[in-house]
C-alpha cells in the first residue's frame, strides 16, 4: 500500500487560523459573556428552584399548575437579571481557569488600557 503525501499538501482548512488582534479579542469579550451569562443563569437558576423546593404550597390559597408555572417563568428571570448584574464577579476565576489564552488577551488589552490613561497624568500643563 503506497500512500501519496502530496495529495494531501494540497487540502486548504476549512477556517483561516490568522486573524487579527481585534478580531481574536472581540472573540474572546464574546466568549466571556457567554460564559459568565451560562454560569449565571445555572447557578442562580439552580438556586432559586432549590429555594422554591424548601417552600410548602398553602393548604387553600395556591393557584395550581398556573401558578407553578408562573414562578418558574418567574424564577427564570430574576436568575436572568441576577446573572446580568452578578455573574462576572461569580464566573470570573472559573473563565480565567477555562480559557487562559483569551483570559490573557483580554487581561492585557485592559492593561494597555488602563496603561494609556496613567499616561495622561505625565502631562505638563501649561
Amino acid at each position: 500500500m503506497n500512500i501519496n503525501l502530496n495529495s494531501t499538501a494540497n487540502i486548504k482548512p476549512l477556517r483561516q487560523t490568522t486573524s487579527s488582534a481585534d478580531q481574536q479579542l472581540d472573540n474572546a469579550r464574546e466568549l466571556q459573556g457567554a460564559f459568565q451569562d451560562f454560569v449565571g443563569k445555572s447557578f442562580y437558576g439552580e438556586m432559586l428552584k432549590s429555594m422554591r423546593s424548601t417552600v410548602g404550597e398553602p393548604a387553600y390559597f395556591h393557584g395550581g399548575n398556573a401558578e407553578k408555572i408562573f414562578q418558574q417563568q418567574l424564577d427564570h428571570q430574576i436568575g436572568d437579571e441576577m446573572s446580568k448584574s452578578n455573574g462576572g464577579e461569580l464566573s470570573a476565576a472559573m473563565f480565567r481557569r477555562q480559557f487562559p489564552k483569551e483570559a490573557s488577551l483580554i487581561a492585557n488589552a485592559e492593561k494597555k488600557a488602563s496603561a494609556s490613561l496613567t499616561d495622561l497624568s505625565s502631562l505638563r500643563r501649561r
